[in-house]
């Protein structure tokens, strides 16, 4: 157990599947700072569930507005969302900032795979983690009509240095 958090370190086991670990500021590799509203907050006083996809959302795009210089939505392929997940460890919401940190785990020819962590205060442990997987598409075509296709090199160069 660790001694700050009383949380176990390692997988935790849950009946019959090990659970990971609680993610912390040390498993991310690019961050971003997002300053939290009052609308964030639902009617319990804590960040609402459809704010943690908005965030999600942000932290990658963002990321890939700086990270290329491009305008993402403006290219011949597009990165559509796949799947989206969140686990939520603990409250979070308004007045504080929240730092999102992000990390790839797969990079493949058509997609990539993100995670990425909620901070809020001092703690080194996420208050959630998101998991979004973009696929790219052919953007000459309208919706409902796009075909997988690679991903643009300038988003590739991009994302390879958030590899862990």
């Amino acid at each position: 157990m660790s001694e700050q958090s009383g949380a176990p370190e390692g997988p935790v086991a849950t009946g019959e599947r090990t659970r990971p670990a609680r993610p912390t500021r040390d498993d991310y590799v690019a961050w971003r700072t997002a300053t939290t509203r009052w609308r964030d907050d639902d009617a319990y006083g804590h960040l609402n569930n459809a704010t943690y996809y908005e965030l999600f959302d942000t932290a990658v795009n963002a990321y890939l507005y700086d990270a290329t210089g491009l305008d993402v939505r403006a290219l011949p392929q597009i990165g559509v969302v796949a799947e989206t997940g969140c686990r939520y460890f603990r409250e979070i919401g308004f007045p504080d900032p929240i730092e999102m940190g992000l990390v790839v785990d797969k990079v493949g020819t058509s997609s990539i795979v993100y995670r990425i962590g909620l901070f809020q205060g001092d703690s080194d442990e996420a208050a959630a983690e998101g998991r979004f997987v973009h696929v790219y598409v052919d953007n000459s075509r309208g919706a409902g009509d796009r075909p997988v296709v690679p991903m643009p090199d300038a988003v590739r160069e991009a994302v390879v240095p958030l590899l862990r």
